[in-house]
């Protein structure tokens, strides 16, 4: 039997709309979709919203957190601006965290150098031409000391953005606290740490995976009995943005991230509700501005819903999503840099109607170099225009309630899931590491886009149309080649003058604890530290231990 064809009265009035309006008029292109190539239906109405409305979207402030984190978000105080910072020696970045704190900065953002993050002493030979570079050259404790100089660490808010030797880096941390007369409890702010993304994405590490994870536990432990006020990860999709996912593989490969922490402390002993509080996110703030939105909408209420229902917290504040958000570096373009004013503009605004708790807005020039003073300071006025002059922090989450955004927020939900059951099937999140499923799907996804920009399917202003042949460069920061050998020799006389036979003990009872899983690594990291033990002799004594990691490439 033949179905019958709906007759008019059957339509509702946006299906009517649909065939005899919308259909008459001729649309510019065959298909709409997002940056993360998802299908955009012409109109969002309001069947589009969830059934159970009250229950998905609530108000904000309460569960699911759909609508944001805190009752009052904006109207009772702002996201902190926390502009990522970082170059040469520890005195010029130090002299830059000056700079901003004076010019409206909230928070520090540490970006350390390529060898920093691998685990290099500034004096090894990997490390050639690439000291102070790309951020702050830290060999030892004497430099966390330089860098935080007439900076008090018991009243600012500190993020530091180093992960395969973060526990490192937290030692030196804490102990140049102390030298200040700052205790660890006093201390506030993250480190990043999120050590699964790094062999999903960014491709810094120092030990293969299980070791590295044991590492990351010790440290996220310690800081869980020791230092109340800082988070002692910050799991992180920017990164994972950035090496070409979509929003969706965003989202879910950093949530199972974050899952996996919880299920390890979780084994160790330690109650749900003593570390949860303090994990927070770091997401990657795209140009596609309404997917964007949508993708911290449905974290919140993912990350809600598994910390109240499969891990059984009580306390509220575990279930609370609090995130850090950065500006797509990936979306800035070399060609007409200036342009990348405006992008910014609207990723910034995203993550701020995304209701985020702490915003980096990225520099113009930094698809060309390390950003320069001026161009540092338009980054943060532009935060402070969004906060100040637009009006968006008037009202609670504006944009709740949309047709087209709740619709994009369930459809994310939808896919993370869809994630989270394929991983789940894979035997967790390292081992599906392990195996390159993120890496693939990542992959696959990174060609897709290029592809389409390639074949002018998606334009990108000034590189792909809207070409200008004869640009005019613009002034770029030079990182002077004579801050390497500076910093080389600031490390050679740390060694001079520091206790060589206690370095050597300290040493030698890292590698012990380190042979001993029960052992937790952090008071040895706090004694080498306080011993002036580098940061790459301690990553060589682990590694003699642990052994190195070799990625196995994905085509």
């Amino acid at each position: 039997m033949t179905a019958l064809s709906p007759t008019s009265r059957d339509l509702s009035r946006e299906d009517r709309w649909l065939r005899d309006v919308y259909r008459a008029t001729p649309e510019r292109r065959e298909t709409f979709t997002t940056l993360s190539d998802e299908p955009i239906r012409p109109l969002y109405t309001e069947r589009d919203l969830p059934a159970d409305r009250d229950g998905a979207i609530g108000l904000p402030g309460e569960y699911p957190f759909t609508r944001g984190v805190y009752p009052s978000m904006y109207r009772g105080r702002l996201w902190t601006v926390r502009q990522f910072a970082g170059f040469g020696t520890a005195e010029e970045t130090n002299e830059r965290f000056r700079y901003l704190l004076e010019h409206g900065q909230t928070g520090l953002s540490t970006a350390f150098d390529m060898p920093s993050l691998m685990g290099y002493d500034s004096d090894h030979a990997r490390s050639l031409g690439e000291v102070g570079r790309e951020g702050v050259a830290i060999d030892t404790v004497d430099d966390m000391e330089t860098l935080f100089g007439g900076i008090d660490l018991g009243k600012v808010s500190v993020s530091m953005t180093i992960n395969a030797p973060a526990a490192i880096m937290m030692a030196f941390y804490v102990v140049a606290a102390e030298r200040q007369g700052v205790p660890p409890e006093r201390l506030a702010g993250t480190i990043q740490a999120d050590i699964l993304k790094e062999y999903i994405a960014q491709k810094e590490w120092c030990f293969p995976v299980d070791p590295a994870m044991r590492v990351l536990g010790d440290m996220m432990e310690w800081c869980t009995r020791n230092t109340p006020r800082w988070h002692p990860v910050s799991i992180s999709g920017y990164h994972i943005r950035e090496a070409g996912a979509t929003a969706a593989q965003e989202l879910a490969f950093t949530l199972k991230d974050g899952l996996t922490y919880v299920e390890q402390q979780i084994a160790r002993g330690i109650d749900v509700d003593d570390f949860a509080p303090r994990l927070s996110f770091f997401f990657n703030s795209q140009i596609d501005f309404f997917e964007e939105i949508a993708k911290y909408r449905a974290a919140r209420r993912i990350w809600a819903r598994e910390l109240r229902e499969t891990f059984e917290a009580k306390n509220p504040r575990s279930w609370l999503m609090r995130f850090h958000t950065q500006t797509a570096g990936v979306s800035l373009t070399a060609q007409q840099p200036l342009n990348n004013v405006v992008r910014t503009t609207i990723e910034g605004l995203a993550g701020v109607l995304g209701g985020t708790q702490s915003l980096h807005t990225n520099s113009y020039d930094e698809a060309l170099a390390l950003p320069s003073e001026d161009a540092v300071k338009l980054a943060v006025r532009t935060q402070q225009i969004i906060a100040e002059e637009t009006g968006v922090t008037n009202t609670i989450d504006p944009l709740g309630g949309s047709y087209f955004v709740e619709a994009l927020t369930d459809r994310m939900e939808e896919m993370a899931y869809d994630y989270f059951r394929r991983i789940d099937e894979l035997g967790g999140m390292v081992e599906a590491v392990k195996q390159g499923f993120p890496q693939r799907e990542i992959a696959d996804a990174a060609f897709a886009l290029q592809m389409e920009i390639d074949a002018n399917e998606r334009v990108v202003v000034g590189v792909n149309e809207y070409i200008e042949r004869d640009e005019v460069p613009i002034e770029l920061l030079h990182i002077d080649p004579a801050l390497e050998p500076k910093q080389v020799e600031r490390l050679h006389g740390v060694r001079a003058r520091r206790d060589g036979d206690a370095a050597e003990r300290m040493l030698s009872r890292l590698k012990q604890d380190a042979a001993h899983t029960d052992r937790n690594l952090m008071p040895t990291l706090l004694e080498c530290a306080r011993a002036h033990v580098s940061e790459g002799e301690i990553i060589a004594a682990l590694q003699e231990v642990f052994g190195s990691f070799q990625d196995t490439p994905i085509y």
